[in-house]
């Protein structure tokens, strides 16, 4: 593929969103979670404490920029930046879009090479699974790594898009023995993360098989990539990419499944995390960190100030959310689902 094709299509991402607002699904699964308020907290809303700490590095509150774009454009060099700029000066965690467009295209490194831009700040790199079986080495792999001075990298799993996207790479056989040689040798962690679809207990069991340990669930409810990938494909009548919009597992559902595999890995929960209040359930729900992509978006485009700006507004609706739950600190609200109110009998 010409790395012209491969920009070009980085940019259809992003400009699909200003085409089509109902790419951005805005299902609300999070919901239909109800949590228990306390009238009494126990506590002053100063003392509540939202750092963490994820792949070895202490982070103001449980937030990740998720992966959005990359490559050799001024738009695509501007919004990394931007995303960069503002992870490193509220200490949230980045990671990128998918760096495989930087073997194809020498310019197009610069919208990775942000380790200047965020100095401190966790940033995770991210390279497509399914590329491995189409040559895609473990010495890129650590190169993208390289580039970004990432802590982790991302093998992103998208069946779904690659089989609607016209040009998709859709060979997604034998990666469980090549996802194990890159876990094994990489230099950092490797994540397994879905892009919207879920991941389901047979997936994370791959996963554990090949030594991987950090999983991002990435469920749907958010982003739907099958419907920006059916504005690229062209034909007419071909509806393929809106029949499977909504296809796959919502992400409060993609954190049950995840529940009993806790003890052996830890987990990101992204897909339609919209406000401080789905990010707190997710985190009661076994989440180690909550990605949120799309209202990032704009904000990118403007400037890094634009982004803080938000992500204050994430930090201060998880703060807000804790102390109404009592909570002093994410160690005690993680997995504490007995802040979630059930009917007797009933199961989240």
């Amino acid at each position: 593929m010409s790395s012209d094709t491969t920009n070009d299509r980085k940019l259809e991402h992003i400009r699909a969103f200003d085409i089509d607002p109902a790419i951005e699904r805005d299902a609300r699964h999070f919901d239909r979670i109800r949590l228990t308020h306390r009238a009494l907290p126990n506590l002053a809303f100063d003392q509540v404490d939202t750092g963490c700490t994820f792949l070895g590095k202490r982070l103001s509150f449980p937030l990740l920029i998720s992966s959005m774009t990359g490559g050799d454009h001024e738009l695509i060099r501007t919004i990394n930046r931007n995303l960069a700029k503002a992870a490193q000066r509220t200490g949230v965690a980045m990671a990128v879009g998918s760096q495989r467009v930087m073997f194809t295209d020498e310019a197009a490194r610069d919208s990775f090479d942000l380790r200047e831009y965020a100095p401190d700040a966790l940033l995770i790199g991210n390279v497509g699974a399914v590329q491995l079986n189409y040559g895609f080495s473990l010495e890129q792999c650590q190169a993208a790594v390289d580039l970004l001075g990432g802590d982790g990298l991302y093998l992103h799993l998208n069946p779904l898009q690659e089989a609607v996207q016209p040009e998709g790479d859709t060979d997604f056989s034998n990666l469980e023995t090549l996802i194990t040689e890159v876990a094994g040798s990489l230099s950092v962690p490797v994540l397994l993360k879905e892009v919207g679809s879920g991941l389901s207990a047979p997936d994370i069991e791959a996963g554990l098989r090949a030594g991987v340990s950090f999983f991002d669930l990435a469920g749907t409810g958010g982003t739907s990539w099958s419907r920006i990938e059916h504005h690229r494909r062209g034909d007419k009548g071909e509806d393929l990419g809106l029949v499977f919009q909504d296809w796959g597992i919502p992400t409060p559902l993609a954190l049950q499944i995840a529940k009993p595999y806790r003890s052996q890995a830890s987990f990101v929960a992204s897909g339609g995390i919209r406000d401080g209040i789905d990010m707190a359930k997710s985190v009661i729900m076994g989440a180690s960190l909550c990605g949120v992509a799309a209202p990032f978006l704009a904000p990118a485009m403007d400037s890094a100030d634009a982004v803080v700006a938000v992500i204050e507004r994430f930090r201060r609706e998880f703060t807000t959310a804790m102390f109404l739950l009592g909570m002093p600190d994410v160690a005690t609200l993680f997995g504490n689902e007995s802040l979630i109110l059930k009917a007797s009998g009933e199961h989240i």
